[in-house]
């Protein structure tokens, strides 16, 4: 934990110039997701929460964003010959997601494709905790080094926008593990 703090000091001290000298008309990102984890590929373990992200641009093409997600629902899928099925249920294991880390945009104006590049944790509680307490406890031996790439798109119509990001947040416990995350949701520039 401690290493991921001291990285964020560093990303910040070393990107604080750039916030400060920044000459772009949309100077912060705020928006909500809803999110989809693939923890379990061979047994179809997928969990379903909700995040929020915050992103300060250095420059036209470039952000630096935090995000925290909460995945408090597993999800169960089962493909059979003659359909798909899907359930729903509160578990025990509830994931929290914090990664943060830059993201480069590619396109102008209104439509946007970007890439991200992202580190944080996360944390496996296995309690019927709320937010809060899970949170407060990310240092209780269940939390795990992440690093995130993604893609993304994004459109705006003035401040307000939809932005979807698909990725593999690599966590590791004895080895690289990888999970596939989608998210969905809302976003305002400002």
């Amino acid at each position: 934990m401690k290493r991921i703090a001291l990285l964020a000091v560093l990303a910040v001290l070393v990107v604080a110039p750039g916030l400060a000298l920044a000459q772009t008309e949309n100077r912060v990102e705020l928006g909500g997701f809803a999110e989809y984890y693939r923890f379990d590929r061979s047994n179809m373990i997928n969990f379903v929460g909700l995040g929020g992200r915050a992103g300060f641009y250095v420059n036209p093409w470039a952000s630096i964003e935090g995000e925290l997600s909460y995945d408090f629902e597993r999800n169960q899928t089962n493909f059979f010959s003659n359909g798909v099925t899907t359930s729903f249920a509160t578990t025990r294991t509830r994931p929290l997601h914090g990664l943060f880390g830059p993201k480069f945009n590619f396109g102008a104006g209104n439509g946007n494709v970007f890439a991200t590049g992202k580190v944080g944790f996360v944390n496996f509680a296995s309690s019927d905790q709320s937010v809060a307490q899970a949170f407060g406890n990310v240092d209780a031996g269940k939390t795990r080094f992440a690093v995130y790439p993604g893609l993304g798109v994004e459109g705006f119509w003035g401040h307000v926008g939809m932005r979807a990001e698909v990725g593999d947040e690599i966590y590791f416990s004895g080895g690289a593990r990888n999970n596939l995350k989608v998210s969905l949701g809302p976003h305002f520039r400002f």
